[in-house]
């Protein structure tokens, strides 16, 4: 993890913002059942994949050209929340976009947890415009 990425956990849980007709995209929160719930996505979002196996759970999120020690990263119980900020270099005024699908400006990605992780297990590590995020499963008791 950089020196200076904010990282910090939060005792409780996650709330989610209803929005009807909307299916989530990760797949059920608490198990619930319920559909036509997802996250509330102000901004922009980047894409992410989580990746889950027997001992731990893998988060990577497509950040390129934003600097990972300029993050804020939020571990709740059951969700992460990664947010920051993607700022390109200005154009010149005197040019025209033909084209401008790189999404800047601040985002917030929300991202639900498939099952209890270790909070002081987490691993932090970037490559090449991919924020990579690790954590133990939390063992069972916990």
């Amino acid at each position: 993890m950089g020196d200076h990425m904010r990282y910090r956990k939060v005792i409780y849980r996650y709330s989610m913002t209803p929005t009807p007709g909307v299916p989530r995209q990760f797949g059920e929160l608490n198990g619930s059942g319920q559909l036509g719930m997802r996250f509330a996505q102000p901004g922009w979002r980047p894409p992410a994949d989580i990746y889950e196996t027997p001992s731990d759970i893998s988060v990577t999120v497509e950040l390129a050209g934003i600097d990972p020690d300029e993050l804020d990263l939020v571990l709740y119980e059951n969700a992460m929340v990664v947010e920051g900020v993607r700022d390109l270099p200005q154009a010149d005024a005197a040019g025209v976009y033909h084209t401008a699908q790189i999404r800047r400006g601040p985002f917030r990605l929300e991202l639900p947890l498939p099952a209890p992780v270790d909070p002081g297990s987490v691993q932090v590590g970037s490559d090449r415009g991919l924020l990579h995020i690790t954590f133990a499963r939390a063992t069972e008791g916990r």
